[in-house]
């Protein structure tokens, strides 16, 4: 089997409406990128160094390779949930992928149909999929702020993990992150993942709720 491509470092060599032509040793690799992530490369031309992160795909259907990059790994991963819905494949999601990913996920948790209607290539049905299989699952992605920035180090804490994170990927302040991280510990002391404390650290986020001591069930 060919190997699998996760990251690339080189240079632009060419910049198309939806894809980078990106020399890395002295190999060139066409790779798709979202419309939400070529806004944030704007200002990136032919001959600038850059890295992403990359989604690899080939199936027996689609021989010919396919590369989907990323300027940062949470991006990659929201992609990857992005796609596990039924009838959204990767070139789908490229293209439907033109509001920030933060948006979006707050659309998916608000159960907000017009507005995931409105992505490119996305129906009202396709909306009403993607709802029912992410709703609960994308908490995390919807505290990110438009500014994204580097990817954090590595931490072994949940706490300190998810503040990595908050601050680092999702460009909240830090005092801003210990707040949150300390009011969801409050409302719930046996979150153990940081995956669970992502959670828990969105729904106090939303309105109202930071008040309530606790939700229903």
């Amino acid at each position: 089997d060919a190997a699998v491509i996760g990251y690339i470092q080189g240079k632009i060599l060419k910049k198309e409406d939806d894809r980078l032509l990106v020399l890395a040793n002295q190999i060139g690799f066409e790779i798709l990128v979202p419309a939400v992530v070529m806004e944030a490369l704007s200002d990136r031309q032919a001959g600038d160094e850059l890295a992403l992160h990359v989604y690899y795909q080939q199936t027996e259907r689609q021989p010919k390779p396919v590369l989907i990059g990323f300027i940062h790994e949470i991006e990659k991963e929201f992609f990857q949930n992005f796609i596990s819905v039924d009838d959204i494949g990767p070139l789908k999601a490229v293209k439907a992928m033109t509001l920030p990913i933060g948006e979006i996920a707050r659309a998916i948790e608000a159960r907000d149909l017009d507005s995931l209607a409105r992505l490119k290539g996305i129906g009202k049905r396709t909306a009403q999929k993607i709802i029912a299989t992410l709703e609960g699952r994308v908490g995390k992605f919807a505290l990110m702020r438009t500014e994204s920035k580097a990817p954090p180090p590595a931490a072994d804490d949940v706490a300190q993990q998810v503040l990595d994170v908050m601050v680092n990927q999702l460009g909240h302040r830090v005092a801003d992150a210990k707040r949150m991280i300390a009011e969801a510990f409050k409302r719930n002391h046996a979150i153990a993942t940081p995956e669970g404390l992502f959670e828990e650290v969105y729904r106090g986020e939303l309105p109202g709720s930071q008040r309530s001591g606790g939700g229903d069930d």
